[in-house]
């Protein structure tokens, strides 16, 4: 049996990636911390299709040794796709961050995320069919003031995740790596990042898409050969080529 590795699966763009994923006919492996969560989605999945294989683990990646953790556990399981898509948010002024906030960010974004991208690669690089999608943001793209480190931390998933795909490329790899690259989406994200209770999307955003949507333009990324998935300052969803010049040779 083949699965679908799903992080952050508990709620927002990893919960509805599942879903639709579920609908595809994948068996899935879904990770987060918030174990109650993972119980209701995979309950959901059911629903769609009772004949799937659900795993549910709990993982918290802003502890990396969870990362090798977790990795070790799902070693016995064939996954023929990886989603990179755990990540926390930080949104303040860098003299005004949250220090301690900030190195929880940068282990889950930056460390875990490299941590599951190499193992995952290192078994995976030669078997036909498999994909490691990392998710960034369109703030991987722009600096956003306001939200440097995270914008930062973004640049590197964008960065490593192109730098990798091209990597692949040259070695005549089997595997895909690939970019999906939101921008401002309705999920928790924005309540954990700024510190509030309830972001109101409706009155503060003049455009956002849904979790729903953005778990859409997540299969599209799966179903092409394009390795960035990113919306645009229009909120169009674009499939295209790399976006960073990359140096080979060196």
């Amino acid at each position: 049996m083949k699965y679908t590795v799903i992080t952050g699966a508990s709620s927002g763009i990893g919960y509805e990636t599942a879903l639709a994923f579920a609908a595809r006919g994948k068996n899935l492996i879904i990770v987060a911390r918030r174990l109650d969560k993972l119980e209701e989605l995979k309950l959901k999945i059911q629903e769609i299709n009772p004949d799937l294989d659900v795993v549910i683990l709990t993982s918290d990646l802003s502890v990396t040794d969870q990362a090798y953790t977790l990795y070790n556990d799902l070693k016995e399981y064939q996954m023929e796709t990886w989603i990179n898509n755990a990540g926390l948010g930080e949104g303040a002024f860098v003299a005004d961050q949250k220090l301690e906030k900030v190195e929880t960010m940068l282990r889950v974004n930056i460390e875990s995320l490299t941590i599951l991208s190499t193992l995952y690669v290192r078994d995976y690089a030669d078997v036909e069919g498999t994909q490691l999608i990392n998710v960034s943001s369109a703030l991987g793209y722009v600096i956003a003031v306001g939200s440097v480190a995270y914008s930062a931390s973004k640049y590197y998933v964008s960065a490593f995740t192109e730098g990798l795909a091209k990597e692949l490329e040259l070695k005549g790899a089997k595997l895909k790596a690939k970019i999906l690259a939101p921008a401002i989406t309705e999920t928790e994200f924005a309540n954990k990042s700024i510190d509030v209770k309830e972001f109101d999307y409706k009155s503060s955003m003049p455009k956002y898409h849904t979790a729903k949507q953005m778990a859409g333009f997540m299969v599209d990324l799966y179903d092409n050969n394009e390795v960035v998935g990113i919306v645009d300052p229009n909120y169009d969803f674009n499939l295209r080529g790399p976006i960073y010049p990359i140096l080979e040779g060196l």
